[in-house]
């Protein structure tokens, strides 16, 4: 029987919302610094990061040159990446992969040297994996394994995060709800500072290769506190996620192509570059299952068996789970939401526009991937922006906490009325905010996600409720963002505005009360003239 659990106050230096690379090595660079409470909604391994397969691109390799991956980056963004953000992201980065791998993240390797391959947009041959195709997961274990044996660390699971507190204007910490079969009620934490690195919001369509988990909990967080959103009309559609009925959308990775595969339509026709942009591929793929000229396939029977099944045996081992022999039969695939490219805005260390409260990770936009994300770029930025991230809440000084908080109590709870958001919400982004959009959907998306929100607008009593309320906002703030960007870029496509509009639109979509206007391409939290 679950009994209602009386509320409690928790006081620690820093809470991390989220077990996935950014959080982890912000809690890591922070436990220098005093106490670390990190929290988390499910197991501490399940996150974005865990699914995460390619691997993690970098400027380590023989012909390695930051440059020339600053360059691709900022190619891959359709011209609205920050360019600061970019160089930190590839000067740091190769720092702080060394630091990974000295606390043991075992990386694959041939002749005793780091072993690259190369995925879509990369001039270079710079993306490094580890145990073939788990490289999210290698990553994430080292990492959580050093956290176990930090000392100032403390990781907490399944408790689900409901609303940021606010003291003062100032995020002071955050409520969760207990997550188990014992009891209910609410936790409160207050903290010197927050980290939102609570991943992503593939939740919120219905065809995603995100886990249950992925329900833009921080950014929906955000939003209610009154903190920026930047780019949030950016969702990144990964172009080959596996089509078999009965199957989730196991993602097929992007290091599939690069070592030589093939997309072919129902033909067998080669119909689109493979390695060009996500965004090109994905509605490439798209077009030619709309056009009748599906299922697409991804082809690898020209490639050699013994190395496929080396280098993807967690695919090969999945695909087969499903009756397909990677190495034997062509894998029918589809587009799915993959990665948000925007999220809560902040600067270059993670600080948003509320005090106290910071980001790093998917759930922050700093510019860094603008209107496209190239690949392999995610966890590498989750591993910098985190450690970032962590130097600027132990250097800022904030005034002392408040005694006690307590909650405004909870709504009874109703799983019936959170699972019909739900479904819709994932089902009306999927048709409305999918690959392509026009205003006329989007206004009518808008309208119909208000409703919705208003429907969750009570404190949610469980997880369920809680997730529905968060798809609701991060879904709206999707949409009106979509409908303010009046052109096409990157992986943001109106077909009722085709092409880019560089003299309105070349800049970020700076969410700010709700209501949308245009931000330097270069510096993303200051808002520049509204279109």
């Amino acid at each position: 029987m679950r009994e209602q659990s009386e509320e409690a106050t928790i006081r620690t230096d820093f809470l991390v919302l989220g077990s996935g690379i950014a959080g982890l090595r912000a809690s890591l660079g922070l436990a220098r610094h005093g106490r670390v409470l990190v929290v988390t909604k499910d197991q501490p391994t399940e996150s974005n990061t865990g699914y995460a397969q390619g691997g993690v691109a970098v400027a380590l390799g023989p012909d390695a040159d930051p440059g020339l991956h600053l360059t691709d980056t900022l190619e891959a963004g359709a011209g609205i990446v920050s360019a600061a953000a970019a160089r930190v992201l590839v000067e740091e980065g190769p720092e702080r992969i060394r630091e990974l791998v000295s606390w043991g993240a075992r990386f694959d390797r041939e002749a005793g040297r780091f072993h690259f391959t190369r995925e879509g947009a990369h001039s270079r041959n710079r993306v490094l994996h580890a145990l073939g195709d788990a490289t999210g997961w290698e990553m994430a274990r080292s990492l959580l394994e050093r956290a176990h044996r930090t000392e100032a660390v403390e990781v907490r699971s399944f408790a689900c995060s409901i609303d940021l507190v606010l003291e003062g204007g100032r995020v002071v910490g955050c409520r969760f709800l207990a997550d188990n079969a014992e009891a209910t009620g609410e936790t409160v934490v207050l903290a010197r500072a927050t980290l939102l690195a609570t991943g992503g919001a593939g939740q919120v369509f219905a065809e995603t290769t995100n886990p249950p988990v992925a329900t833009g909990d921080g950014i929906a967080m955000a939003l209610r506190a009154g903190a920026d959103l930047l780019d949030l009309e950016f969702i990144q559609f990964h172009p080959t996620a596996l089509a078999v009925v009965g199957a989730p959308r196991f993602l097929v990775s992007e290091a599939v192509r690069g070592e030589g595969a093939y997309l072919l339509n129902a033909a067998g026709e080669r119909f689109v570059a493979e390695l060009s942009p996500r965004d090109v591929v994905a509605r490439a793929i798209y077009r030619e299952a709309r056009a009748g000229r599906g299922p697409v396939t991804l082809d690898l029977r020209h490639l050699d068996p013994e190395n496929v099944r080396r280098r993807f045996p967690r695919i090969h081992a999945t695909c087969q789970r499903y009756g397909i022999d990677v190495t034997r039969d062509p894998v029918p695939v589809t587009p799915a939401a993959h990665y948000v490219m925007g999220g809560v805005a902040t600067d270059l260390h993670g600080r948003t526009s509320l005090p106290g409260l910071y980001a790093a990770g998917e759930v922050a936009g700093n510019g860094v991937h603008g209107a496209n994300r190239l690949a392999s770029n995610s966890l590498l930025e989750g591993l910098v922006f985190g450690a970032r991230a962590a130097q600027a809440m132990a250097e800022d000084h904030p005034p002392p906490l408040a005694t006690d908080r307590r909650g405004g109590g909870q709504a009874p709870s109703d799983p019936v009325q959170a699972a019909r958001v739900r479904d819709e919400v994932r089902r009306t982004a999927w048709e409305l905010l999918g690959l392509e959009r026009s205003g006329d959907g989007l206004r009518g998306l808008v309208g119909s996600l208000e409703a919705l929100r208003r429907e969750t607008l009570a404190t949610p009593a469980d997880r369920g409720a809680a997730e529905a309320r968060n798809l609701a906002d991060v879904a709206w703030a999707m949409a009106v963002s979509a409908l303010f960007r009046e052109e096409s870029r990157g992986g943001h496509f109106r077909t009722d505005f085709p092409e880019a509009d560089d003299v309105r639109f070349r800049g970020h979509t700076l969410l700010h009360g709700g209501v949308p206007r245009l931000a330097d391409v270069d510096v993303p939290l200051t808002p520049a003239v509204p279109c």
